[in-house]
C-alpha cells in the first residue's frame, strides 16, 4: 500500500527528513535529469523510485552550460535538450505526476533558467507543479537572499550546498540558511559515479554536522549500494546519487521501460543497503 499525504505540510523536505531520522534510518536521494529519454520515461521513473525506497527525489531541469556536472548528467542534459525539453515543459510533466508521489520533489535548476522564466513567476508555478523544494548549485550563499526570500515565499524550501574547500564558519552560515537538509558535496569537482567514496569525506560529515543539527546529506560519487552504506556509516543523514540513475535510465539498452526499471532496481538496491546497515547498528 501506497503511503498517503497525511497534509500539505507532510510534502516538505523538513518533514520527511524528520521522519526518517525519527525512524533512525537514512534518506536515499536519487536524482533524474529530466527529459531524458524523454518527460513520459521521467514521470514513470520518478514513480518507479519513489516505491522503491526513495525519501526525496532531485529533479534535475536540463541546462545547456551545467558547470556542477559531469560528463553523465551533461550527456542526459544534452540529450534532453535536444529532444525539446524545455522547463515548462519540465514543470508540466511533474504536475502530472505529483499527486501520485510520496516523496517531495526538489528541483535542482541553475539560476539562469529562473531568471529567463522570472524569479516569483518560477516560484509559484513550481510549487503549483508540486516541487518541495529548490537547489540552486551556480549561486554562493552571498547571492541567495533574493532567491530564498521568493522561494520562501511561494513555499518552497531552498537547499545550500557545502564543498571539501567550504572552511567550518562558513559550512555553519551555509547551513543556518540551508531549508530541508544541507547538501555536503563529497569531492572538489563535477558530479560522476565512482567506484570508491573520496578520501576525507568522513572528516568532512564530522565537521558539518559540529556546526548544524539539520541532516546532512552526501552526494557526488555514490554509485550504489556499497557507497551508500560506507556514506552511512560515517554518519551522513541521508545519500543523495545522482549519474548511476542518470546512466540507469538514460543509456538503457532495452530503451525507456527498460531504463525506469532499472532506476527503480536501484533506488531499492540504495535502500535496502543503507537499512540493512541501520539494522545491524541498532
Amino acid at each position: 500500500p501506497r503511503r498517503a499525504r497525511a497534509s500539505a505540510a507532510a510534502e516538505s523536505v523538513r518533514e520527511s527528513f524528520e521522519a526518517v531520522r525519527a525512524k533512525g534510518e537514512c534518506a536515499v536521494i536519487p536524482y533524474v535529469c529530466a527529459g531524458d529519454p524523454s518527460l513520459e520515461a521521467t514521470a514513470a521513473a520518478l514513480k518507479a523510485i519513489d516505491s522503491n525506497g526513495a525519501d526525496i527525489i532531485e529533479l534535475g531541469v536540463p541546462y545547456s552550460d551545467p558547470l556542477a556536472d559531469g560528463p553523465v548528467i551533461q550527456a542526459a542534459a544534452t540529450r534532453a535538450l535536444a529532444g525539446g525539453a524545455k522547463l515548462q515543459g519540465v514543470l508540466d510533466m511533474l504536475a502530472g505526476v505529483s499527486d501520485e508521489l510520496t516523496s517531495p520533489v526538489v528541483l535542482f535548476t541553475y539560476y539562469n533558467p529562473i531568471i529567463a522564466f522570472g524569479l516569483e513567476e518560477f516560484m509559484a508555478a513550481a510549487r503549483k507543479a508540486g516541487a518541495a523544494g529548490l537547489l540552486v548549485p551556480d549561486l554562493p550563499l552571498e547571492e541567495t537572499e533574493n532567491i530564498r526570500a521568493a522561494a520562501a515565499a511561494a513555499g518552497l524550501e531552498m537547499v545550500l550546498l557545502v564543498t571539501p574547500t567550504t572552511p567550518k564558519e562558513r559550512m555553519a552560515a551555509i547551513a543556518e540558511k540551508s531549508d530541508g537538509f544541507v547538501y555536503l558535496v563529497s569531492v572538489a569537482g563535477v558530479t560522476g559515479t565512482r567506484t570508491k567514496v573520496a578520501e576525507g569525506v568522513e572528516d568532512l560529515i564530522a565537521t558539518l554536522k559540529s556546526v548544524t543539527d539539520k541532516p546532512v546529506a552526501v552526494g557526488f560519487g555514490i554509485s550504489g549500494g556499497e557507497q551508500a552504506a560506507k556514506v552511512r556509516g560515517w554518519g551522513a543523514d541521508g545519500v543523495i546519487a545522482g549519474s548511476a540513475f542518470v546512466r540507469a535510465l538514460g543509456e538503457a539498452e532495452g530503451g525507456a521501460e527498460e531504463g525506469v526499471a532499472k532506476a527503480g532496481q536501484l533506488a531499492r538496491e540504495i535502500k535496502d543497503a543503507v537499512l540493512a546497515l541501520d539494522s545491524v547498528a541498532s
